[in-house]
């Protein structure tokens, strides 16, 4: 479905389509990893402090200094986060790339839910001047937006917080969006944010100094392990471990895949190499629940998304969310959520 704006297809000069996707953080491999962090406001205080706290025990743990960082707003000033805690900078991101070393410091944007406001000319220039000169861009929670409103995500893989995930996939309906935990594609780092910044940043330490300091952060930190960046940050809890859990988050995910056509459960058991009935055992013992119930709940919640952070027309949600009908969608909703869309929208 057309979306109000594609994204722009910005390509750094000199940079070719179709290069072997390689982690962002590999180039910084032995030597100090200094980041300029923006902070916008209604940041989430979790992503930041989940991403610093393992790296600055990093630094503590190993006794040598492995990162840097510091943190800068759009003006110089304090910022609010999400939480209504006040968080101080150094300094303004404006002139960041001016003046610096040949080894530029990564970059990262830490946003919350009102991301599109602060999606400035100042702000897209700044991130193709950094795409140009192959600065390593990390974008925390919903930071991924301004990355696509730049340009700069046409031919990579990226991940956004799932809460905003709907509205990101149809506001940018050419980019390829994964339900990821963080996704690294060459200097373009994505990350949910929230206790997703953790596991990146625990995966940042063990690509720089191997697992044995990461293991060492996580038992400091009462965290019995970390999850790789391709788990599926909207699996239902308890799911992430055990065969019959896998299986069944890759049956969700290729619902997920596919809300605006929905798939037949014969179709699905298939993909899935299983019969129908296992399928259906699998959402009873599990989520107690069963495969047309999930599916009707995943287009639900994206329609939901959808109605509350974009400006499509209802008519248009309900096609995105698989219903051709408009009053059966209206109906659906309601039943689901005891509410009409319109008047959701109008709340």
């Amino acid at each position: 479905m057309n979306a109000p704006y594609k994204h722009a297809g910005f390509q750094a000069h000199g940079e070719q389509r179709g290069l072997q996707v390689e982690p962002a953080s590999d180039q910084f491999h032995g030597d100090v990893l200094d980041v300029e962090i923006l902070l916008l406001p209604g940041f989430s205080q979790l992503s930041l402090a989940a991403l610093i706290e393992p790296l600055n025990l990093a630094n503590v743990l190993s006794g040598r200094k492995l990162f840097s960082w510091r943190l800068t707003s759009i003006d110089g000033q304090p910022v609010t986060s999400a939480s209504g805690v006040s968080v101080g900078v150094a300094r303004r991101f404006e002139g960041l790339l001016e003046g610096q070393s040949t080894r530029q410091p990564a970059f990262m944007i830490c946003a919350g839910q009102e991301v599109e406001r602060y999606s400035t000319h100042q702000l897209r220039a700044f991130l193709r001047r950094a795409a140009r000169a192959r600065v390593p861009l990390y974008a925390l929670g919903t930071a991924a937006w301004l990355l696509a409103d730049a340009g700069l995500l046409g031919d990579r893989r990226c991940t956004i917080h799932w809460s905003k995930m709907a509205a990101f996939a149809e506001s940018f309906y050419d980019l390829e969006v994964d339900d990821a935990l963080f996704v690294s594609d060459r200097q373009i780092v994505t990350c949910a944010g929230d206790f997703a910044a953790f596991d990146l940043a625990i995966d940042l330490v063990q690509r720089q100094c191997g697992a044995e300091l990461a293991r060492s952060i996580c038992q400091h930190l009462t965290a019995d392990r970390w999850r790789d960046g391709a788990s599926c940050q909207s699996a239902p809890p308890g799911l992430r471990h055990g065969a019959s859990g896998r299986k069944l988050m890759q049956i969700i995910q290729q619902m997920e895949r596919n809300v605006e056509d929905p798939l037949p459960l014969i179709e699905i058991a298939r993909w899935a190499a299983l019969s129908r009935r296992q399928v259906e055992r699998l959402f009873e013992r599990l989520l107690s629940t069963t495969p047309r119930q999930y599916y009707i709940k995943l287009r639900m919640r994206r329609a939901r998304q959808l109605i509350e952070l974009t400006d499509m027309p209802i008519t248009d949600i309900a096609v995105a969310c698989g219903f051709m009908s408009p009053s059966y969608f209206s109906k659906s909703f309601k039943d689901h959520f005891s509410v009409l869309p319109s008047q959701l929208r109008c709340c």
